[in-house]
C-alpha cells in the first residue's frame, strides 16, 4: 500500500537524485532553522514587544500578493525559455538538412565546413551558459551564426533555388533571434524595483515575526516556521527562475538542454562521416 501511494505521487518521474531535487528545500530549511533559533532567543530574553493585530496580517497578505505577481511575470519568461531549445534544434536541423540535400547534387559545395559551423554554434552555446562564463556569454554564438551569411549568399550562384535560400536565411534568423532572447533573459533583471520591494517586505515581515509576542508553545513555533519558510523560499525561487539557463550551477530549475545535446552528438557523427567520405569522393572525381 505504501509503495503504491509513492508510485502515484510521481516523486521520481524526472529520474533525478533527491539531493538535487530537494537542494533548495534543504537550503531554505537551514535558513528557517537559524531564524527559529533567533526567535527562541528573543522569546527567552523577553524581547518580544509587538502585538498580533489586523495590520500585521494585512501586511502578510499584501506581501504574498506582490510576490505572486512577481512570480507570475517571471514564470512567463521561464515558459518562453523552455521553448527556445526546441526552436534552436528545429532551425539547426532545417539548415543541416537543406544543405545536405544540396551537397548530394553539387559536389563543389563544402558540407563539412557548414556542418562544423553548426556544431560550433551548439558547442559555444553550451559553454557560454556554463557557470564559469556567468551563464550569459552569448556573443561568441552570434559570431558563429554570422559565419553562415556569406555561405548562404553564394548558394544561389551555385545553383540552389532562390526559395531554398530564403528558407535557409529564415532559419538563420530564427536561430539568431533565439540566441538574442537567451542573452536578454540571462542579463536583464525583471523590474529591479519590484525585487527591492519584495526583499524589503520579506525582511520586514520576518523581523516583525521575530518580535511578535507568542506563548512559546509548539503551535506558535510551527506557525512561525511555516510563514518564514514560505517567504524565504519565494526569495530563493525568484533568484533561480530569473536565470533559467544557469547550466552547471547545480540547480534543478534550469532549462534542460538535452535536445541540443542529442543534436550535438548527431552532428559530430555526421561530420565524421562527411570528413571520412571526402577523400574517397575526391579520388572518384
Amino acid at each position: 500500500m505504501h509503495t503504491l501511494i509513492l508510485k502515484h505521487l510521481h516523486l521520481g518521474g524526472a529520474n533525478l537524485s533527491y539531493r538535487k531535487k530537494f537542494g533548495l528545500f534543504f537550503t531554505v530549511a537551514c535558513v528557517v532553522t537559524v531564524l527559529g533559533g533567533v526567535k527562541t532567543a528573543v522569546h527567552y530574553f523577553g524581547l518580544e514587544f509587538l502585538e498580533l493585530n489586523r495590520l500585521l496580517t494585512s501586511g502578510i497578505g499584501g506581501a504574498i500578493f506582490i510576490i505572486g505577481f512577481l512570480l507570475s511575470s517571471i514564470l512567463a519568461d521561464y515558459k518562453e525559455a523552455e521553448r527556445i531549445p526546441a526552436d534552436v534544434r528545429n532551425s539547426v536541423e532545417a539548415i543541416d538538412g537543406d544543405l545536405e540535400c544540396f551537397a548530394s547534387d553539387n559536389s563543389e559545395f563544402d558540407l563539412a565546413t557548414c556542418r562544423g559551423i553548426l556544431l560550433s554554434i551548439l558547442d559555444r552555446l553550451r559553454s557560454g551558459l556554463e557557470h564559469s562564463n556567468g551563464h550569459k556569454n552569448i556573443p561568441p554564438v552570434l559570431e558563429e551564426i554570422a559565419k553562415l551569411t556569406p555561405i548562404f549568399g553564394r548558394l544561389e550562384g551555385m545553383g540552389l533555388a532562390a526559395n531554398f535560400v530564403v528558407r535557409l536565411r529564415t532559419s538563420q534568423d530564427v536561430l539568431r533571434r533565439s540566441m538574442l532572447r537567451i542573452y536578454q533573459i540571462q542579463r536583464v533583471e525583471f523590474v529591479p524595483s519590484v525585487h527591492v520591494l519584495v526583499q524589503t517586505l520579506v525582511f520586514a515581515i520576518v523581523i516583525m515575526m521575530l518580535f511578535l509576542k507568542t506563548e512559546g508553545d509548539p503551535a506558535s513555533a510551527m506557525m512561525f516556521g511555516f510563514i518564514s519558510y514560505m517567504f524565504v523560499y519565494a526569495l530563493y525561487l525568484v533568484r533561480l527562475l530569473e536565470q533559467p539557463f544557469a547550466q552547471g550551477h547545480g540547480s534543478l530549475d534550469d532549462v534542460s538542454l538535452f535536445l541540443l545535446d542529442e543534436l550535438r552528438e548527431s552532428l559530430r557523427k555526421s561530420l565524421a562521416e562527411v570528413t571520412s567520405a571526402a577523400p574517397h569522393s575526391l579520388q572518384e572525381i
